[in-house]
């Protein structure tokens, strides 16, 4: 199998391929992420949690002005043990980021910058642009590929950012993941013909809507349509609905630059985020795993299961046509 990024080790069992790659910081050796693909998968799926690394080197926590506040706002708080459960239910391949999404967030494009936040040298142009208000609506409210305030609370940092550890972040983290994640998608869909990417997210509670007196406990989103096939979004929305689980599709969440990037319907790699509330899995303070992660991580198994076996279906229907043609 081919590799992307930097690489710091692999180790291959008689099971699973796991693959460790990038680095969170420039001293440290932990890597940005790990990948762990069974040699024989039983199903088209990769689950991806971006957002929930705990890698914090001293030097970050450091310049933090109020780090557990910023950890905790910033993080898909342990929704990890939520992938890895589900990845070792289903068999499916699983990919986890480290690098915590304080110092990079993975569901950001590498241009989406404030350079505001920036020490030193900027791109010709970025100084007026970020002026004009022509950068990117997020960058401008403060969550950009490097995070600069939390709503509510101001700015994260105690100082700018140096550019060249903003370089180093983008090469060392973003794109070796990105490579990864793409790399894997591809290869499952040419032993499938297609594959879907599963983008693992939690979210704060939401509000009930005014006629409703319950809020969603997930949100899926594709794009609104644009990131996967509509057949799977349908299939995902009955399956909550069959269980009592109350979700949402695209809003307030419709995914971000993961889908964007991955999501290739027509060339038969489907993408869907899924948001799961932090109440569901989480303690009465959102810090930590409650009893309830067994039973939501069940349930999940069992829909990655169903989406696997139609995504399945859809890759056979691809190939019959390849052969017809």
């Amino acid at each position: 199998m081919a590799t992307s990024g930097t690489w710091h080790s692999q180790m291959s069992t008689g099971e699973v391929l796991t693959m460790k790659g990038g680095r969170v910081s420039a001293k440290a050796k932990q890597a940005a992420f790990t990948c762990v693909v069974p040699h024989q998968l039983p199903s088209p799926v990769l689950i991806a949690v971006p957002h929930a690394g705990r890698a914090y080197a001293a030097s970050v926590l450091a310049q933090m002005r109020d780090p557990e506040l910023s950890q905790l706002r910033l993080e898909d708080r342990h929704v990890d043990q939520l992938g890895i459960e589900i990845a070792r239910q289903t068999g499916t391949a699983l990919l986890v980021a480290h690098a915590p999404r304080a110092i990079l967030d993975l569901n950001r494009a590498e241009d989406d910058i404030d350079w505001d936040m920036i020490e030193g040298p900027h791109p010709p142009g970025s100084a007026a642009a970020s002026r004009s208000g022509h950068i990117n609506r997020r960058s401008r409210s403060g969550l950009g590929i490097v995070p600069r305030r939390l709503p509510g609370f101001g700015e994260i940092w105690r100082s700018r950012l140096a550019r060249p550890e903003l370089d180093r972040r983008i090469s060392e983290i973003h794109r070796p993941y990105h490579a990864m994640l793409a790399e894997q998608l591809r290869s499952i869909r040419d032993q499938w013909g297609a594959a879907l990417l599963i983008d693992l997210h939690s979210m704060p509670p939401l509000r009930a809507a005014d006629d409703s007196d319950q809020a969603p406990q997930i949100v899926l989103g594709d794009r609104f349509g644009a990131s996967c096939h509509a057949g799977l979004v349908g299939l995902a929305m009955s399956f909550f609905e069959q269980r009592g689980c109350l979700a949402a599709q695209n809003r307030p969440y419709s995914g971000g630059y993961v889908l964007d990037c991955h999501g290739d319907p027509r060339a038969g790699i489907f993408a869907l985020q899924i948001e799961v509330c932090r109440s569901a899995y989480l303690d009465s303070d959102l810090t930590e795993p409650s009893p309830q992660i067994i039973d939501v991580a069940a349930m999940l198994a069992d829909l990655v299961r169903e989406l696997g076996d139609e995504v399945s279906k859809l890759g056979d229907a691809a190939n019959l046509r390849h052969a017809a043609e």
